[in-house]
């Protein structure tokens, strides 16, 4: 059984946390963060700690109850310290730059490819081959990390594409060529 939902939530100086019935909003030095949780969990503030209950031990309270806790804990975390997600290109001509905040990626179509930030969030290009996804919100940085990995997902045989920095390619054996017709 999960004990995630039972372990507290510190709540670190400088950030406030408002609790209304079922929804949370988070607010810090980085940013403010809400989010309505489920009916049945609760969330309790208990000075500098927040505890997430349910309200029974049936199966589905104590998934809901694991759920809750791991998203407020990330809402705490997202507006300390924030969340970062890095892609790494890989192929002849592929690079990515920044254009006012706007990523201009080339990946080997006839166009480049132009992505917006969204609200809270933010583009660091620090070599022409590496990104860097900035925000305060875990589940928009790694959405929109994963949209631009679509653009070009890395290939088996070559291992050409944009792949996550920690991201492993299975790398294929090619064609080994005809052994000789006759």
């Amino acid at each position: 059984m999960s004990r995630i939902g039972r372990k507290p939530i510190a709540v670190p100086d400088g950030v406030s946390v408002n609790i209304v019935g079922n929804a949370v909003s988070v607010t810090g030095p980085k940013g403010n963060l809400s989010r309505t949780l489920p009916v049945d969990i609760s969330v309790v503030q208990e000075g500098k700690e927040l505890l997430v209950q349910r309200p029974s031990d049936e199966k589905q309270h104590r998934s809901l109850q694991g759920l809750s806790r791991t998203l407020v804990s990330n809402m705490v975390e997202g507006v300390t310290k924030g969340f970062t997600r890095t892609l790494e290109m890989t192929g002849v001509g592929y690079r990515a730059t920044l254009q006012g905040k706007k990523l201009v990626l080339t990946l080997g179509y006839s166009h480049p490819i132009e992505v917006e930030p969204r609200d809270g969030m933010e583009f660091e290009v620090p070599v022409p081959t590496r990104i860097i996804v900035k925000g305060i919100d875990k589940e928009k940085v790694g959405a929109l990390a994963a949209e631009i990995r679509s653009f070009r997902e890395p290939e088996p045989y070559k291992g050409k594409g944009v792949r996550y920095d920690n991201e492993r390619i299975r790398r294929k054996a090619g064609k080994t060529g005809a052994k000789g017709k006759k």
